[in-house]
Formats: C-alpha cells, sequence, structure tokens
C-alpha cells in the first residue's frame, strides 16, 4: 500500500519543491562572479533573519560546528564559562568548553525545565570573571525556550559574552540579536531556513569581535576572522557547500517575501495548534508549562502511562508516513516530538495529529478518535487567516 511520506521532524525539515528545483540547475563553480553574488547577497539577508547589523559567516558544517566556533574564537584555555544547561544540547556546550580546557560552571535545571534569568545573575556574581555565558534559545531535545532576553539584559551589565544556540531558534521564534544584546548566536540550515543539512551560521557583535583578538585557543577551518575577511570578498575562506548555499539564498527570499515577524508567528500557531491538540486527548507536554515557555519550533509530549514509547515514532514514520522524533537519551521512549519548523503549514498541523492518533490507537491509548485533530483544526481556523 501506498504511504505518503512527510517530514515533521525538528531537523532536518522539509524542503519546498522550489528550493529542490533550484538546487538541482547545473552546479556552478564557487570562484567565479555568480557565485560571488550569491555569497554577498546571502550575508545581507541572513541579517534581516538575525535582526543584526553585525557580520552573520557561514561555515559548511552542522550546528555544532558553530557551536564549537562559538567556543575557540572567543576563550583561551583557562578561561571560565558559565553554561546554561537543562538538556542534550546546553550539555554540548559544556562538552565543547570542556574539550579545549575551558573551566565550566554548569547551571543546572531538570529537563523539562529551564534556567532563570536570576540564577545567571547569581552566578555571574559568584564568578567575576567568567568571560562568556552560554544558553540555549530553543533546547530541542526537550522542546523547552530558554528566556534569552532576560538573560541578555543580565549578561550586557558585564563584561562577559552572551553566546547563544539558537539552532531551532532563528527564524521561528522572535530573536532580535541587536536590541537584546546578544554578542554570538549560532543557526543551521536544515531548521527554519528549509533547506538540507549542510550549512551552520555564526553572527557576532562588536564586543564579540574585541574578544576574538584575545582569544588563544586552537582554530583552523572554524576560523571566524578569516570567514569575515572573505565574505568581506564576496567569497568564502574554504570550499563551501555550492548547492545548499544556492538553496539558501531562495529559501531566505521566501522568508523574507513572507516578512520575518510573519513567518515567526506561523511557526507559534501551528506549535499552539498542535499543544493544543495533543492535551486535547489527554496527553501531557513535556515542557513545564507555565512555569516555563515551551519551544515553537518542536513540541515534546509525554508518553501516556502503559504504552511503549519507542514504538510511536516509527509508528508515525513506517505505517502512516510522517516523520518525527523521539526522545534523546534518559528521554528516549518516555517523550515523542513534534516539529513545527521550516517548510510548516496548517495542514501539516493535521497530518501529524492525524498520525499520532492512529499510532497511540495501535499501541492501546484509550481516547476519542478525531479530538485532537478537531482540536487542532479549530484553533487553526480561530487563529489562522486561511
Amino acid at each position: 500500500m501506498l504511504v505518503k511520506k512527510f517530514l515533521c521532524a525538528p531537523g532536518p525539515t522539509a524542503v519546498p519543491a522550489e528550493i529542490l528545483n533550484e538546487m538541482a540547475k547545473p552546479l556552478i563553480h564557487h570562484r567565479t562572479p555568480q557565485f560571488d553574488a550569491i555569497v554577498a547577497e546571502n550575508a545581507e539577508l541572513l541579517k534581516q533573519v538575525f535582526k543584526t547589523k553585525n557580520p552573520v559567516v557561514t561555515f559548511t558544517s552542522s550546528g555544532t560546528g558553530a557551536m564549537e566556533a562559538s567556543v575557540t574564537n572567543f576563550l583561551s584555555k583557562g578561561d571560565k564559562a558559565i553554561v546554561v544547561s537543562a538538556g542534550k544540547f546546553g550539555e554540548r556546550f559544556a562538552e565543547i568548553c570542556t574539550a579545549y580546557g575551558v573551566e565550566v560552571v554548569e547551571l543546572k535545571a531538570d529537563y523539562g525545565k529551564d534556567v532563570k534569568p536570576a540564577a545567571v545573575a547569581e552566578a555571574l556574581k559568584a564568578n567575576p570573571d567568567t568571560k562568556a555565558v552560554y544558553t540555549e534559545y530553543s533546547e530541542t531535545s526537550t522542546a523547552v525556550a530558554f528566556d534569552v532576553k532576560g538573560i541578555a539584559d543580565v549578561v550586557r551589565k558585564t563584561g562577559a559574552l552572551m553566546i547563544v544556540d539558537a539552532i531551532t531558534a532563528v527564524g521561528a521564534m522572535e530573536f532580535e540579536m541587536d536590541a537584546w544584546g546578544v554578542d554570538v548566536a549560532v543557526a543551521g540550515s536544515q531548521k527554519s531556513f528549509m533547506i538540507p543539512p549542510g550549512l551552520s551560521f555564526l553572527s557576532v557583535s562588536e564586543k564579540g569581535l574585541k574578544a576574538m583578538e584575545k582569544s588563544t585557543l586552537p582554530k583552523y577551518y572554524f576560523d571566524i576572522a578569516g570567514e569575515i575577511k572573505a565574505n568581506g570578498k564576496s567569497t568564502t575562506a574554504w570550499t563551501p557547500a555550492v548547492t545548499i548555499m544556492i538553496g539558501l539564498n531562495y529559501a531566505l527570499k521566501m522568508m523574507i517575501s513572507e516578512g520575518i515577524d510573519n513567518v515567526v508567528k506561523r511557526h507559534f500557531i501551528v506549535a499552539e495548534a498542535i499543544r493544543v491538540g495533543v492535551q486535547a486527548i489527554g496527553l501531557k507536554l513535556f515542557a513545564d508549562v507555565p512555569n516555563v515557555r515551551p519551544s515553537d519550533a518542536v513540541t515534546a509530549v509525554r508518553v501516556p502511562e502503559g504504552v511503549d514509547g519507542k514504538k510511536i515514532p516509527g509508528l508515525m514514520q513506517d505505517k502512516f508516513g510522517v516523520t518525527v522524533a523521539g526522545g534523546q537519551g534518559s528521554m528516549a521512549g518516555n517523550i515523542f516530538r513534534l516539529g513545527s519548523l521550516g517548510y510548516m503549514d496548517k495542514t501539516d498541523v493535521i497530518v501529524q495529529l492525524q498520525a499520532m492518533e492512529l499510532a497511540l490507537k495501535e499501541l492501546g491509548y484509550k481516547f476519542e478518535a478525531g479530538k485532537s485533530v478537531a482540536a487542532g483544526q479549530k484553533y487553526l481556523m480561530d487563529n489562522m487567516k486561511f
């Protein structure tokens, strides 16, 4: 039997057909005027998405490459960094810092919760020699959003850098890099940018550029200064992922044509419709709402008692055609994650909720069939212009 496929994960995300067609055109060389024009235009369009006047460099890597660059380009061995950690990606920041000999003060919270700005303020007061504060914005593993604006208000009053993993947040949630006082922000191509994995982005403030001059950690490929210098000549320091860069150019124009604020609003409406839908059949969010803000990039749902949670993503994908994500690490089998990121619209809400219901029914969960779909649909009808 035919099973139509829908990619609804929190990354990689679905790629619009128009972008796939653009990327399928004959390859061009990366050291040509034609490609130089794309590099230059991408750099300017990315500033609009990050809402910054600062440089935004592009690396050919996954988002983790830009995370590593946000350590190696701004710190030195023995420096102290505060890392806000309440999920797998906050833990990754701590692991990268540790790998490079940076002293880590880890502000931990239970999965599903966040770390408040007041806790960051206390940590900075206790550690006045802190050189940087690292935090997630949208913690993809738990679907919790951190108060980046509030944390930035605290950090900007000190000499420390404010460094944000915004990989699933930029383009999906409100983000004002300059206005909020964020010094370094990283993002990834396979999220709200609607293109395949392979590119990461990093923007750096004037304060960050000055800190780069003092950094002595080793860096070569992920050398921000070298990339900024190359971008000034409308080129890249190293061989880029040419076809994905071309796809990025088309995707950025799509996003800006829609309007970045409208893109963010769409993400919220789609995510909220999913949240309303899952709760309508008695499921609970993993994010500790209302004490924390849920991410608009992904919704983590607690597996109901008596259901084999590890089977939910597989059933949804293999039998019902909808690819979502399971839990990571200790959360495997305890949660499943429904995406609302990138090339997502109202129909994707219904598709996900329907596949979720079908999978849960097969696994023995008792609920009124169609109730989540109806609740999600009603929210969309009340809040989205059709």
